[in-house]
């Protein structure tokens, strides 16, 4: 009789076909979440907030996604350090992901069937904290059920997945943006199956260790706090992430009142040129994630490629500036590929 080989999280070793179907499952449910972001937040509710709100479109999203991040980000840790120390029959993370996709899909579903700001806010807002609620439970199924060895390649899967997930919900979002309703209904039904059939696929084994300690919020909040005279290197990692990422979501966010106003096409011509740009985007994302990590492996280095990647990434932003025409916007969607997949 063979022992399966434990290691101090818990994680026992799978059996390959378990495996390869837990890896598929959670390549295929990031892809989903990835794709319901980036077409909702790049594409499909700053159509809605313009087809409500024209003269203010640019104020009104920026409320709307200010008082979502908000509650969206308290709600991720808080919600994997409470399931953390969940315990059912179920195991500790499916409640979450089964909840949080349940509530936050029929959510989405609701977005475009209501008439209001207040109320558009309000479903989304409940949408995202009960998704990003979910979210925590699913990544710690990594580090749940992969021993350390493996995590590489299941993390790099999901990587992989939310990457093609950012580009595929922006072609989705520019493609179906005159559907409002059916665009919300496929992705909050798309989310709800996937996390369902991730569960039944995938059951989960009830924890039977001891407890965590109880949640303290005081001790928790403190515990984030890492001190950047004493670690350095994670202030600057931390720093230049919080900026990378800013600086793509900005753009991403507002990129179809940059193609109306900025550029000057109309809302139909500027949401089929969002699908061209992202998907001259995602080839040069790809080949730039490739080379680079076979150039950085030769070069045993990765600083200089991280460092290579700002500046071509603020040449994207600048490119439409310099340019302000489709040929600006295609120069704009190759480097920020090329630089994204180099950082990334």
């Amino acid at each position: 009789m063979t022992i399966p080989a434990v290691d101090i999280s818990g994680a026992t070793s799978l059996s390959n076909s378990t495996k390869r179907r837990l890896l598929v499952s959670l390549g295929l449910l990031f892809f989903v979440l990835l794709t319901l972001y980036s077409a909702i937040l790049g594409v499909l509710l700053p159509n809605q907030i313009q087809n409500m709100d024209p003269a203010n479109k640019t104020t009104t999203l920026g409320v709307i996604y200010a008082i979502t991040s908000v509650f969206s980000t308290l709600a991720t840790p808080i919600s994997g350090a409470l399931s953390d120390r969940t315990r059912t029959r179920f195991g500790r993370r499916t409640p979450w992901i089964v909840v949080g996709a349940g509530i936050g899909g029929g959510a989405l579903m609701l977005v475009p069937l209501v008439s209001g700001l207040v109320a558009v806010t309000l479903l989304w807002l409940v949408a995202t904290v009960c998704l990003n609620s979910m979210q925590p439970a699913v990544t710690a199924i990594v580090a749940d059920r992969f021993v350390p060895a493996e995590r590489g390649v299941a993390s790099g899967v999901v990587g992989a997945a939310m990457t093609a997930g950012v580009s595929a919900g922006t072609i989705f979002g520019g493609l179906f943006a005159a559907q409002l309703n059916f665009a919300y209904f496929v992705l909050g039904l798309a989310i709800l199956v996937v996390c369902l059939l991730f569960v039944v696929i995938n059951p989960e084994q009830p924890v039977d260790g001891p407890r965590p300690a109880p949640f303290r919020l005081g001790a928790f909040v403190s515990g984030f706090w890492v001190s950047p005279r004493r670690h350095p290197d994670f202030a600057w990692a931390f720093a230049g992430r919080f900026t990378i990422y800013m600086g793509y979501q900005a753009i991403l966010t507002y990129l179809l009142y940059i193609l109306q106003d900025h550029i000057g096409f109309d809302q139909d011509h500027a949401n089929a040129t969002i699908a061209r740009l992202s998907s001259v985007t995602f080839v040069a994302l790809v080949i730039s994630g490739l080379g680079a990590g076979w150039l950085s492996d030769r070069m045993r280095r990765r600083k200089p490629l991280v460092f290579a990647a700002g500046l071509v990434m603020a040449a994207a932003v600048a490119a439409p500036l310099v340019a302000p025409s489709l040929g600006g916007m295609m120069v704009y969607a190759v480097l920020i590929g090329i630089g994204y997949g180099t950082f990334m």
